[in-house]
């Protein structure tokens, strides 16, 4: 996605395959802690949405986090979380 969107900096291929991990864990441990919460309060019928906010924001953190690894905005953010989930969803089939 460094290749397509021009507000994504990725200085190299290391920081790349880092920055998937933290995301990972991310999503795994805090992105679980945030999402449980807000599928209660909208009963589950927006489990996908909350999924792509919490994907995002996780994606923001690991931004703050790496200094090699930069996303100017939160919409880059959001377009990643996006194709996350279809290529999780592709890989899933």
């Amino acid at each position: 996605m460094a290749k397509l969107l021009p507000t994504i900096i990725i200085k190299d291929y290391k920081t790349a395959i880092l920055v998937a991990l933290v995301v990972g864990l991310l999503n795994a441990t805090l992105g679980w802690l945030i999402s449980f919460p807000a599928n209660l309060i909208t009963l589950y019928f927006l489990t996908f949405l909350v999924h792509l906010l919490v994907t995002a924001i996780m994606i923001k953190i690991a931004d703050k986090l790496f200094a090699d690894f930069e996303i100017k905005g939160f919409t880059p953010a959001l377009i990643i979380a996006v194709v996350i989930a279809i290529v999780g969803t592709l890989f899933g089939l």
